[in-house]
């Protein structure tokens, strides 16, 4: 059967259950944290103001919720380093996670940049570029070989070693504006975040119980404890109606670490690496129709606008709170097929990361999602 070798034979599910101090620490980290920012932002004035174009809400709301996050899985993470104190391979697995985190802090920090001073694009993805040179820097790469050797390819070393970059530049940079484009409701971007990290901490979990990589599992683990937990600490706060939003400070974090994550799903075997990525499937989804409208429409392709996914759901007349609730359930949906598709064979995953795709392109055509009124309004027409 597909799930006979769920749990493997090299290490228990108990032994995830030492790091459980991650998850409060993280969760309860965030929790103080975005309460304390919330009030901060209201007393200095750093807040989201609505706008008659593209955002919902009705009345300034704080931000800095996005630090709020951050605090919370850094205080995670370093709960994660006090547990490895003890294991042979602390020092590798310190560095990665060093690695994450440093990259963490840069990404929040230009996203913060952005949300006070309403910096260029550009700028904001040179910030990007950076945080995944930090990565690339602290030896976080894809393995291409596995990729290669099965197909009896041969790949000259430099060449391989820019292939590594541009992959790891184009997950940040993927990830990072994904999420960015996908917080655009109450308590969506976080709650979908939440679906997927713990999709990929089941994924983790099962590689660990194998002993797919001693460095790898520890890292995997921690970061996706340390997320959820950050995540959820916020989510109270953010649900409808949000009393703080993450603005980019925390949506280009959350980007990053599940950037940071996929990349340590190509550690080893390709599929696992295609499961993270169907995992994430809404944020990836959303950004292709979003690029693909605009430019079918030709529309700015980096101008916002209320044509996204959950926008148009909206001016479909479906209310915000059954909309966030639908895409919580179409992340589920994706995070199930990911998790599933890992059980199989590689060759068997490949055809079904294409066609969840092809199938979810198929949706969206026939759903009318990339059809555009103006340049701000989705077209409104009922499901």
């Amino acid at each position: 059967m597909i799930f006979d070798n769920t749990i493997g034979p090299v290490r228990p599910i108990t032994w995830v259950l030492r790091f459980w101090p991650i998850l409060a620490a993280s969760f309860v980290g965030s929790l103080t944290a975005t309460w304390l920012c919330k009030k901060i932002a209201i007393k200095f004035g750093i807040v989201d103001r609505p706008d008659a174009l593209v955002k919902t809400h009705r009345e300034p709301i704080a931000y800095l919720g996005g630090i709020g996050i951050f605090i919370g899985l850094t205080v995670g993470l370093l709960t994660g380093i006090a547990c490895l104190r003890n294991e042979e391979f602390f020092s590798p697995a310190l560095k990665w996670l060093l690695g994450i985190m440093a990259g963490g802090a840069i990404a929040c920090s230009i996203g913060l940049a952005d949300d006070i001073l309403d910096i260029k694009p550009r700028q904001k993805i040179l910030g990007q570029i950076l945080a995944a040179v930090i990565l690339l820097l602290a030896g976080i790469t894809p393995n291409l070989y596995r990729i290669t050797d099965p197909l009896n390819l041969t790949m000259h070393h430099n060449l391989e070693m820019i292939l590594e970059v541009l992959i790891v530049i184009f997950f940040v940079l993927g990830a990072t504006n994904s999420l960015n484009l996908l917080d655009g409701l109450d308590g969506l971007c976080a709650g979908v975040t939440a679906i997927i990290t713990v999709a990929m901490l089941l994924l983790a979990i099962h590689l660990a119980t194998w002993g797919a990589s001693e460095v790898g599992d520890l890292v995997r683990i921690i970061i996706c404890l340390g997320l959820v937990g950050g995540v959820c600490g916020f989510l109270p706060f953010n649900r409808y109606p949000a009393k703080i939003f993450m603005g980019d400070a925390g949506s280009m974090l959350l980007g990053f670490m599940i950037a940071a994550l996929m990349i340590l799903f190509a550690e080893q075997i390709p599929r696992w690496w295609m499961a993270s990525i169907v995992v994430f499937g809404l944020p990836i989804l959303d950004t292709i129709v979003a690029l693909a409208r605009r430019l079918l429409n030709h529309r700015p392709l980096f101008v916002s606008d209320r044509g996204h996914i959950y926008d148009q759901m909206i001016d479909r007349g479906i209310p915000l709170k059954k909309t966030v609730v639908i895409c919580y359930g179409l992340a589920s949906i994706y995070a199930l097929i990911g998790l599933v598709m890992s059980q199989t064979r590689t060759r068997y995953a490949v055809v079904v990361h294409i066609f969840v795709f092809a199938v979810s392109g198929l949706v969206v055509w026939k759903k009318g999602y990339l059809k555009m009124e103006g340049l701000r309004g989705a077209v409104r027409k009922k499901i």
